[in-house]
């Protein structure tokens, strides 16, 4: 991957306000002390001095400082009060330029934004970078820091060991790159793994695919790891999913046909999703114990239909972990094209 390995600054270098706070793992709170490598994030992220900067999880200030000599103006969101006040107290001389929100980035309402620099708590990881790609005003780019092997699964590519739902799900709606590993010594105290900074540069033109659509057809894609998509697609769960959401599709466009109006029926269409785990981490190995094949000896007319879409693309033989974004999005179109839908 590319960009340079940030090692641990000697103690007697560091400078780094930290003020007398306590710091709770158990809530994520790893203060970053080494100013080579808040130097060097800002510096990658290639602020404008018109810029108007999105912070989350701030913490005592360390990155805030550095943020606020860049650009225009930085929105912090904190959830501590203790770490509120004492950025108003440490910040008290920029109260123009900085914006502090106390509450949690998940349930706020995110404001308007050039550009986001982050240290996050990691367990936010996931949601916190969907809610950033599917924010309604545009922004150029968010450089956040990432537990390391959650940055390489965004980053990853076809056929890498890491590639995964997360993977193919970001690279849909953004350019992703790595730009520095950071060691867990860099962080006070230190957290027990290493992180990475990433890049993500949201796409001007949006991918024209229903999100849910799109997120319930990758679930199944990788259900389980290193199987063919012809093995996946048998699995009696899954066909039976599929199969119910097919019949309420033909439910309401019958409803449709007969009264001129959808009604009802189509308000509820969009709450039968495909039952597999939201986790990307929750995806099988080839070890799980999971017979799911009806083990009936009969090819069902739907299951008919799906293999025949599959076969249609050249997709029977096809392992998830080593298909393109537009071989997915091609064989979604085809499923749609077959009255086929995931939500």
């Amino acid at each position: 991957m590319a960009g340079g390995k940030i090692r641990k600054e000697k103690p007697k270098a560091s400078n780094h306000y930290q003020g007398n706070i306590s710091f709770h793992k158990s809530k994520g709170q790893h203060i970053l002390k080494n100013p080579l490598l808040v130097d060097s994030i800002v510096q990658k992220a290639g602020i404008k001095s018109t810029d108007v900067i999105l912070e989350i999880g701030p913490g005592t200030g360390n990155l805030t400082k550095k943020l606020l000599e860049a650009g225009k103006q930085v929105i912090a969101i904190e959830l501590d009060s203790r770490m509120v006040l004492e950025l108003q107290r440490r910040f008290q001389g920029f109260s123009n330029r900085l914006k502090v929100i106390q509450g949690d980035v998940l349930k706020t309402e995110l404001p308007h934004f050039d550009i986001c620099v982050a240290i996050i708590p990691y367990k936010i990881s996931s949601p916190l970078t969907f809610k950033l790609l599917f924010h309604g005003t545009s922004f150029r780019c968010a450089v956040i820091m990432y537990q390391r092997e959650f940055a390489m699964r965004l980053v990853a590519r076809p056929g890498e060991n890491l590639y995964c739902r997360l993977s193919v799900n970001t690279q849909l709606y953004a350019r992703v790159s790595h730009l520095l590993q950071v060691g867990k010594n860099n962080f006070c105290p230190p957290p027990k793994v290493d992180s990475s900074v990433v890049r993500i540069e949201p796409r001007k033109l949006g991918p024209q695919v229903n999100k849910k659509e799109w997120d319930g057809f990758l679930r199944v894609c990788f259900i389980r790891l290193n199987k063919t998509l012809g093995s996946i697609f048998k699995q009696k769960y899954v066909l039976l999913m599929l199969e119910k959401n097919f019949k309420t599709l033909q439910n309401v466009l019958g409803s449709f046909h007969n009264n001129g109006s959808i009604g009802e029926a189509a308000m509820d269409l969009g709450d039968h999703s495909i039952g597999i785990e939201d986790e990307h981490e929750n995806e099988m190995d080839d070890d799980d114990d999971m017979d799911m094949d009806d083990g009936e000896g009969k090819t069902s007319e739907f299951k008919e239909k799906v293999i025949n879409v599959l076969k249609e693309g050249g997709f029977e033989e096809k392992i998830a972990s080593k298909m393109s974004q537009q071989e997915f999005l091609y064989l979604l179109s085809l499923f749609n094209k077959s009255g086929i839908h995931f939500t």
